[in-house]
């Protein structure tokens, strides 16, 4: 592949014959304006409507996306790029591509990722839904700050974007839906890629059309990507402090009814104590299992998982499981020695609960620990940590639908 172009701008398509060909000429006319030997991609989703004749007779290239969706179109067009640089943008002509000098000026200076920033540059009347604007991209763009510590990135989703193509190709990005537009930024942080900001702005869509975008259904698979990625903020930091609170709860219960502030807690708080050892506990494996999946996978980039999720082996599951069911099996014994001394009659509830209680939920620990550690040893049985230059190429299977790799093929 040639390599001689300093910038591709990208753009993805599916039916966009209304706006298609002014933002093709936008592209060319800003990079011919500033100097700069490039390229217009156009990345088409299988339109229907002519948008590829229309895109190659305004000056653009046009390549074939396989598999439908927005993400899916941009990386197919981030791996058909012949320039060292890549500029996207959605094709809608919302977003100002007679102004590309900023993103170009920021990626000469060796930033990785350069975000436009729209409510920095300016958003024009009708150009973003108030929900969009005032709730959505201000909820999430703060979320992905708060979950990522990404400093200085104020509009986690603005649809153009510059980048480095090598640097993102070896990101191996995946998502084909909406959601990919917070995976490469997600992937990129984690990643410690340098990152920055330019002003942007945003004008109303061209098209005489509904957008591609969903409100709800795509800002609730930005959300749950953002959450899935983040498994320490979401799930064993807050997992954890509800395993210590149920541990300590059920620990100063089990010995007697604890007054505080007037208010008596007794039996019915020891039940919620102790579904909260449970609940903690899973909650801080299944983040330790998301650490192991995402590097295993090279979904991250880091070499190893954190020093408590590469402690989640097998063997050591399998004790900590077993003196657990062991304790609990104690603890169920002497519940059931002093029954037998009552000669297997009535008990008061008040009295035995509060052994009967913690040993159930020692031993229900023990097997999830146990089971736990099963886990843990299939996923990461196969012993490989693929880099994205490592991992076996996907292709399709014309005759089936199906997937193989070039090792298969060979």
């Amino acid at each position: 592949m040639s390599t001689d172009l300093e910038v591709t701008v990208l753009l993805p398509c599916l039916n966009e014959a209304e706006t298609l060909e002014v933002c093709v000429r936008k592209a060319l006319r800003s990079l011919a304006e500033l100097g700069v030997d490039g390229e217009v991609l156009v990345s088409d989703n299988g339109s229907t409507d002519g948008s590829q004749e229309i895109a190659t007779a305004a000056g653009a290239r046009v390549v074939h996306a396989p598999q439908r969706g927005y993400g899916a179109a941009l990386i197919n067009g981030i791996n058909e790029a012949r320039g060292r640089y890549v500029i996207m943008a959605d094709a809608d002509d919302s977003y100002d591509l007679s102004n590309l000098g900023p993103f170009i000026e920021k990626l000469r200076e060796g930033h990785d990722v350069v975000m436009g920033n729209r409510f920095r540059g300016g958003i024009a009347p009708g150009a973003m839904p108030p929900l969009h604007r005032y709730l959505g991209n201000p909820v999430l763009s703060w979320l992905g700050r708060a979950l990522f510590k990404l400093k200085g990135i104020g509009d986690f989703h603005c649809g153009i974007r510059g980048f480095n193509r090598d640097r993102i190709r070896d990101l191996d990005l995946r998502m084909p839906g909406m959601e990919f537009a917070s995976e490469l930024v997600v992937r990129a942080s984690l990643s410690n890629y340098d990152m920055v900001e330019v002003p942007t702005t945003l004008q109303p869509d061209g098209r005489s059309r509904p957008p591609h975008l969903r409100t709800w259904r795509d800002g609730w698979r930005h959300l749950r990507f953002l959450l899935v990625f983040a498994p320490r903020r979401t799930l064993v930091w807050p997992g954890f402090l509800l395993l210590l609170l149920g541990l300590a709860s059920t620990v100063t219960l089990a010995t007697g009814p604890r007054t505080i502030a007037g208010v008596e807690f007794s039996i019915n708080a020891l039940v919620y104590s102790c579904i909260a050892v449970l609940v903690g506990a899973q909650l801080t494996l299944f983040g330790g299992f998301a650490e192991i999946y995402g590097r295993f996978e090279g979904l991250v980039r880091n070499d190893k998982p954190d020093a408590w999720a590469r402690w989640l082996t097998f063997e050591r599951c399998i004790m900590i499981g077993l003196a657990l069911m062991a304790l609990g099996l104690a603890g169920t014994i002497v519940a059931v020695a002093g029954w037998g001394q009552a000669d297997f009659g009535p008990l008061d509830p008040r009295g035995t609960i509060r052994l009967v209680l913690p040993s159930a939920t020692a031993i229900a620990l023990g097997v999830i620990g146990v089971f736990s550690g099963l886990f843990s040893s299939l996923l990461t049985l196969r012993g490989i940590r693929w880099t994205p230059s490592q991992r076996p190429a996907v292709i399709p299977r014309q005759s089936r639908g199906e997937r193989v790799t070039v090792a298969e093929k060979h």
